[in-house]
């Protein structure tokens, strides 16, 4: 799986911009808010019809315009396509595959395969259970459409819940109905439960391995599966706990309540590891999610790498870069010393300043 080819229209601080990628690493360089990052971001929306900052479609529209158009080629397979996303400043975005508009955001999921790592992954240790949810979600999502079809309808049972338990503080009369939507609750919420304990499961056999070499063989990491309530006690503790929500006006109990823990040598990282054990085994998340994608699609993945190897020191930086070097990488960064200085392989390289785009591969081979 790769890209072939990105044009944008009047996204973010880009006017018009047409790049062609290589299908190994592909470097793009430049002082901080040139709109390196802004690439990325189209990218990922591609794949997931989602910014991965959290930015809203009318803000992701360049400044005084109304629309905004990413275009993106792709093979996979050995078949090319294109994806097309429309944004528009007061109205739902719209998309297409091949040119064949699709009625779901959902039907594009799986159609380009991406692994997106930035220093705010670094932290997503010691960060709250929301960022470790959105990490599961996200990546399952990617992989498996019955999973997607049943969070999608978990968090919006989980939001008419919500909305019912505040309404009913006004109309007794409502609390009736509550049993129809804690029906559908267990029931979306149980398959939740199940695909995230076999997630995680699945990422445990390809984590130790890599976090082991990544610690010189000094530890070992485990995930754990934290969630909110078992798939077995749900019903039952959700039916104990209905007059507290009705107090509180918010459903406490679901799988949007789990998380996922980081053990080395049974002592949880969040609360009592260092900040450099925490950072590795962040790193070794990101590449155990790589492999688990190829394991998944078998394929590999596009990685999407935003400034990333200036978090990490030499060892680190050399670990990654070697186990990316068979995969198409979009690696965005300040400088090329580090690259040039330790010979690692760069197949295409973009200057990026003020929203523009200069290809640089010539005057790289030049100086290595």
């Amino acid at each position: 799986m790769i890209i072939k080819s990105l044009e944008l229209l009047d996204y973010r601080n880009y006017h018009r911009l047409q790049m062609n990628f290589d299908r190994g690493t592909n470097i793009l360089y430049g002082d901080n808010a040139q709109g390196k990052t802004n690439i990325l971001e189209s990218i990922y929306v591609c794949a997931t019809t989602k910014s991965h900052r959290g930015s809203r479609d009318r803000e992701m529209i360049r400044f005084d315009q109304e629309e905004s158009h990413i275009r993106l080629f792709i093979e996979r397979d050995a078949i090319e396509h294109k994806i097309d996303i429309h944004l528009k400043r007061n109205k739902t975005k719209g998309a297409a595959i091949d040119g064949i508009p699709i009625k779901k955001s959902s039907e594009l999921m799986g159609m380009l395969n991406v692994v997106f790592f930035s220093p705010e992954d670094l932290t997503i240790i010691k960060n709250g259970p929301a960022e470790r949810r959105h990490f599961i979600d996200m990546e399952l999502c990617q992989l498996n459409r019955v999973y997607l079809h049943d969070i999608s309808n978990y968090n919006k049972v989980v939001s008419q819940r919500n909305n019912l338990l505040k309404q009913s503080w006004y109309q007794e009369s409502l609390k009736s109905t509550l049993d129809v939507w804690d029906e559908q609750l267990v029931r979306y919420g149980i398959r939740v439960i199940k695909e995230r304990e076999k997630f995680i499961r699945q990422l445990n056999a390809l984590i130790r391995p890599i976090h082991s070499k990544l610690s010189g063989g000094k530890e070992v990491l485990e995930l754990r599966y934290e969630p909110g309530v078992t798939e077995e006690a749900f019903e039952e503790t959700l039916f104990m706990r209905r007059e507290n929500d009705l107090k509180l006006k918010t459903t406490s109990v679901g799988p949007h309540r789990d998380d996922m823990g980081f053990y080395i040598d049974n002592i949880n990282v969040r609360k009592y590891g260092s900040q450099g054990q925490q950072r590795t085994a962040a790193l070794s998340l990101k590449l155990a999610e790589i492999d688990l994608v190829k394991l998944f699609i078998k394929d590999t993945p596009v990685l999407l790498l935003d400034d990333v190897l200036s978090e990490l020191d030499s060892f680190r930086q050399n670990y990654l870069l070697e186990s990316i070097s068979r995969i198409q990488t979009v690696i965005t960064c300040t400088g090329l010393d580090e690259f040039i200085n330790n010979r690692f392989n760069i197949d295409k390289v973009f200057k990026v300043k003020d929203g523009s785009i200069e290809n640089q591969q010539q005057e790289v081979k030049n100086e290595r």
